[in-house]
């Protein structure tokens, strides 16, 4: 049975910017009380696409949740920018930790966060008590990116990487509509799972350069991608430490969940479950099993 996902902002949920060293605005809401959990969120989404999780766990743990640079309400650049990667973010991610939390917090990534949370996990394994993932693919997926006719499902991430892709999407908030509900249905089990959200989406990628923002992750990915469709993985020299978790939705028509299988070469210490009603977005789609899922594996790390 499918989820009724809540995306009420709390009375308490406070919104702020952290300054970065160079100078970027990275806009951060949080809400809640307890051990830090900062969630990292992927494409197409911003801080809001965590409230149906943050709510339910904001009685015992501070939820933290920014916006990616050239996401949300975090500053953009100006034109597609080949620089904005998973180590870029992930360096932004670390300010982010440091400057909030006190003690380590644990990281929760989603697509393009999963990236995020490896590239930290591979850089700064000690400065965090655990990795939560929902959904994770990994080096080691290599050509399977293509096989079997899955090429057909990310025809998106060579679009991103044209000036046509930002005239066509971006005509006006119609053509925005029509390609970030798309993906929000056509990626999700629960085809309803956005639906009472979808203007705030919307408003949110009709902002000043919030498609070249979102956009500039395809192209700063790109060359790691072509590497990984040739079966040319870039395998890491170790295997990350920090304990870690994965809650994969079964039906994610993206990132697959037969890809579960590759993830213990990329980790020394991992947990992985599967969400039978979800698809990509399990936190949006079963909010409460990823509230479970969230808690029980910080109950185990901070013990």
């Amino acid at each position: 049975m499918c989820e009724s996902p809540s995306f009420e902002i709390p009375p308490n949920l406070k919104q702020h910017f952290l300054k970065t060293i160079d100078g970027r605005q990275i806009h951060v809401a949080e809400v809640g009380k307890g051990h830090p959990l900062v969630f990292v969120h992927g494409w197409p989404e911003f801080w809001k696409s965590w409230l149906p999780v943050a709510n339910l766990l904001k009685s015992n743990y501070r939820c933290i949740m920014p916006c990616l640079y050239g996401f949300g309400l975090s500053d953009k650049p100006d034109e597609i920018d080949s620089r904005i990667d998973a180590d870029f973010h992930a360096s932004d991610i670390n300010f982010i930790a440091k400057k909030l939390c006190s003690n380590r917090p644990i990281l929760i990534g989603h697509d393009v966060g999963s990236y995020v949370l490896q590239s930290v996990g591979h850089k700064n394994p000690k400065n965090y008590s655990g990795l939560i993932f929902f959904n994770c693919p990994t080096a080691s997926v290599g050509r399977d990116w293509v096989n079997y006719g899955h090429v057909n499902e990310i025809w998106y991430q060579s679009f991103h990487l044209t000036d046509l892709a930002q005239q066509l999407v971006g005509f006006n908030q119609h053509t925005i509509r029509l390609y970030i509900e798309y993906f929000l249905k056509h990626w999700s089990y629960n085809k309803s799972a956005f639906d009472l959200v979808l203007d705030d989406w919307v408003e949110n990628f009709s902002q000043p350069n919030a498609l070249i923002g979102g956009f500039s992750w395809y192209k700063s990915n790109n060359e790691k991608r072509i590497k990984t469709l040739q079966g040319d993985v870039d395998m890491p020299f170790n295997k990350i430490s920090t304990p870690s978790a994965i809650l994969w939705g079964k039906h994610d028509p993206i990132l697959k969940s037969d890809w579960g299988k590759f993830v213990e070469s990329h980790f020394d210490d991992v947990f992985v479950e599967y969400a039978n009603n979800s698809g990509h977005f399990v936190h949006v789609e079963q909010p409460e099993l990823a509230m479970k899922f969230i808690n029980q594996n910080a109950q185990k790390w901070l013990i």
